[in-house]
């Protein structure tokens, strides 16, 4: 297939965007009761993971797999060498989508939309690692798709099917803290290097990479191992930062339980790169090595509700009443929940919630367990709902949203990178137009009171890789 003509565009709304075939493939593959027919897409790292439990379900068979880098995928093609091997993503499709039920995806970032909407757009179940896309208008995107085509999906925030998440719901829902207005979440990411404003000089390309379909919709630079196989996370182009990176974990810990939905606005604050001794980096392609974010919610039940969100090693507030013995969430992060009637805590993926040792007796009654507990683990809960019917944990109309509200706090992240090098300047005078409180117009995708921003909404595509311009 020609990757000019593989995805296009024609009208509006999802239904606009459809697949032409290279060329057509005879018979309609019907999927049997008991296995689901999967193409799986980044399959070494983290998606070696994903597959392995996939596997563990003995209700899958891979019948593609594929990834850019034959040395990073070896030992899952050594797992299923039955499997058909790919490293471009369009030679499954034009061998294998009417042999498929579903896919896996999970590849870098700025890679998850470009595989998986042609997919989706056939019929095909999706399984999508975390954050869902890149960018908002991706992720609006694969809402709408998802809900067409009456898909089986699944975003890859695996503490959604944990009863952890479950548990705090409840809690929130039947007033243990009464009206919540604050709620504060936190990691130690980045675990890699980021924001050095460094220059990335070329390298050679490995023979085992096909750094092209890396690349994917990026622009077209030289190789270098600053991108990958792990750090492409801290660079804007390719990741989401550590807000993108660990968000739909820890941030869907209030935005579930209270029912939050759009953010009203975003204000963030970040660490400042030197290139030199009182010399600011002028580069802004890297994310930042720390930031605070501070988003506001409206919830239905608790009113305003300000989420804030802290990494790079600087952590919130203590709770003026945590006791010696207490911890607020785990060494990867947590949430801490502010209400009228006392304060809670959760770990990173809602794990472990609990109330503060001196709120204990002032808190409000707890409630019967009502929300069903998952038996199975995220994958497995992915596969039966597309043999046996019923709601995934996190499908994309879910997941999607919350990816849109993590994407949208980094849209304030990178507002206050922004500079503007002075008129007649050559270094260090700069003026900052985007350190501002962003207000944000959910329904419509739109940042209203700072216009760079909405580029970062829609994203950039290097030619042979757009989505077109259905979303506006």
């Amino acid at each position: 297939m020609n990757r000019r003509s593989f995805v296009k565009n024609v009208s509006t709304g999802a239904a606009g965007l459809y697949i032409v075939p290279a060329h057509v493939l005879g018979g309609k593959h019907v999927p049997p009761s008991d296995t689901v027919y999967l193409a799986a897409f980044g399959v070494g790292g983290r998606g070696s993971n994903v597959i392995s439990a996939l596997d563990d379900t003995k209700r899958v068979k891979f019948v593609a797999l594929c990834d850019v880098d034959d040395v990073r995928a070896a030992d899952t093609y050594a797992n299923f060498p039955e499997s058909k091997r790919y490293s471009n993503f369009r030679a499954v499709y034009d061998n294998h989508l009417n042999e498929i039920d579903g896919i896996m995806v999970a590849t870098p970032d700025h890679t998850h939309a470009s595989i998986a909407i042609p997919f989706m757009m056939e019929g095909k179940h999706a399984y999508v690692e975390k954050p869902l896309t890149h960018n908002i208008r991706e992720a609006r995107l694969m809402q709408e798709i998802a809900a067409e085509k009456n898909l089986v999906t699944q975003m890859g925030n695996q503490g959604s099917s944990g009863d952890g998440i479950r548990t705090l719901t409840e809690w929130m829902e039947s007033g243990v803290l009464g009206k919540v207005n604050r709620v504060d979440c936190w990691t130690n990411r980045p675990v890699w290097p980021q924001g050095l404003g460094l220059d990335v000089e070329k390298q050679e390309i490995p023979e085992s990479l096909n750094w092209d379909q890396w690349l994917g919709p990026a622009a077209m630079r030289p190789y270098n191992r600053a991108y990958l196989p792990f750090r492409w996370r801290g660079w804007w182009d390719f990741g989401t930062g550590a807000l993108g990176d660990m968000g739909c974990h820890i941030l869907e810990s209030p935005f579930k339980s209270l029912g939050l939905g759009y953010p009203l606005e975003a204000e963030a604050s970040c660490t400042t790169v030197w290139s030199g001794d009182f010399v600011e980096s002028p580069r802004t392609d890297g994310c930042p090595p720390s930031s605070v974010v501070r988003l506001k919610f409206r919830s239905e039940m608790h009113g305003e509700v300000e989420v804030n969100w802290y990494d790079g090693g600087i952590l919130p507030e203590i709770p003026e009443l945590l006791s010696p013995e207490e911890t607020i969430g785990d060494p990867a992060g947590g949430s801490i929940f502010y209400g009228e009637k006392g304060v809670a805590v959760s770990d990173t993926y809602s794990r472990n919630p609990r109330i503060l040792k001196a709120y204990q007796n002032s808190v409000g009654d707890f409630p019967k367990r009502y929300i069903k507990r998952q038996k199975e683990d995220h994958a497995r809960n992915w596969i039966n709902g597309i043999l046996k019917g019923g709601d995934t944990s996190s499908p994309f109309s879910y997941g999607g949203k919350l990816t849109e509200a993590v994407l949208m706090g980094n849209l304030a992240i990178r507002s206050f990178q922004y500079k503007v090098l002075e008129e007649g300047k050559n270094r260090d005078y700069y003026t900052y137009p985007g350190r501002k409180k962003l207000i944000w117009d959910g329904e419509a995708m739109r940042v209203v009171n700072f216009e760079k921003a909405n580029e970062w909404v829609h994203g950039s595509y290097r030619d042979g890789w757009k989505l077109g311009t259905s979303l506006t």
